[in-house]
C-alpha cells in the first residue's frame, strides 16, 4: 500500500502533469476568452452594419432631395414658360389692336357727303357692342345732316399709344387731325382731337366697342 503525499503531488505537477484545479482554471479562462471573442465579433458586426444602414439612408435622402429639386425646377420652368407665352400673347394683341384702331379712327373721322352710305357701312363694320348700337341709332339723323350741309371731313392719325391691354381687349389713345369743310365753312378747318378707343377681339377681328373724346 502506497501513500501519496502533498510533496508527491507537487512532484507530479513539477514533472509536467496538470492538476485538476489547473485544468479547471484553464478551461474557465478558455471559455471566458471565447465569450470575449464572440462579444467582440458581435460588436464588430454591429459596428459594420450600422455605417451601412446610415449610408443607405443618406443615399435615399440624396435621391429624394434630387427628385424634389428636379420637380421644382420643372414646375418653375413650366410657370415661367406659361408666363412668357401670356406676355407674348398680350403684346401681339396690343400691336394688332393698335393697328386696327389707327385704321378705324381714320375711317370714323373721314366722311364724304356723296358717299355717306358707304362711309356709314364701313363705320358699322368696324364697330361692336355699345358704340355700334349708339352709332346705328344716330346714323339716320347724321346722314341727312351731312347731305344737307355737303359736309366733308378727312382724318389723319398723328400718334397712338396703348393705354392698357389684355388678350381680348385693348384701350388705345389716338391723336387725330381732322380737316372739315361744309357749305358754311368752305375752306377746310383743322380740328385736333384726342380719342380714347376700346378695341375688342370679336371672331378674330379687332372692333371698336367704345369711342370717347376725353
Amino acid at each position: 500500500m502506497s501513500v501519496t503525499t502533498d510533496k508527491d503531488r507537487e512532484t507530479d505537477t513539477a514533472d509536467g502533469s496538470k492538476s485538476d484545479e489547473t485544468v479547471e482554471t484553464e478551461e474557465t479562462e478558455t471559455e471566458a476568452e471565447a465569450e470575449d471573442t464572440a462579444t467582440d465579433s458581435d460588436a464588430a458586426d454591429t459596428d459594420d452594419s450600422e455605417p451601412a444602414t446610415d449610408r443607405r439612408w443618406v443615399r435615399r435622402l440624396r435621391i429624394g432631395a434630387g427628385l424634389t429639386i428636379f420637380i421644382a425646377a420643372l414646375a418653375s420652368s413650366g410657370f415661367l414658360g406659361w408666363q412668357l407665352w401670356q406676355e407674348k400673347q398680350v403684346e401681339q394683341a396690343s400691336q394688332q389692336a393698335q393697328q386696327a384702331a389707327v385704321t378705324y379712327a381714320q375711317i370714323l373721322t373721314s366722311i364724304d357727303s356723296n358717299k355717306v352710305d358707304e362711309n356709314f357701312a364701313q363705320v358699322l363694320d368696324g364697330s361692336t357692342g355699345e358704340f355700334k348700337d349708339m352709332y346705328s341709332q344716330s346714323s339716320v339723323q347724321l346722314r341727312q345732316l351731312l347731305i344737307d350741309n355737303k359736309a366733308t371731313a378727312h382724318g389723319v392719325v398723328l400718334d397712338s399709344a396703348v393705354q392698357s391691354a389684355t388678350k381680348d381687349k385693348v384701350v388705345v389713345l389716338l391723336f387725330v387731325d381732322q380737316s372739315v369743310s361744309n357749305t358754311s365753312v368752305p375752306d377746310p378747318r383743322v380740328d385736333r382731337s384726342r380719342i380714347k378707343m376700346t378695341m375688342e377681339n370679336v371672331d378674330g377681328q379687332w372692333r371698336a366697342s367704345k369711342v370717347e373724346l376725353p
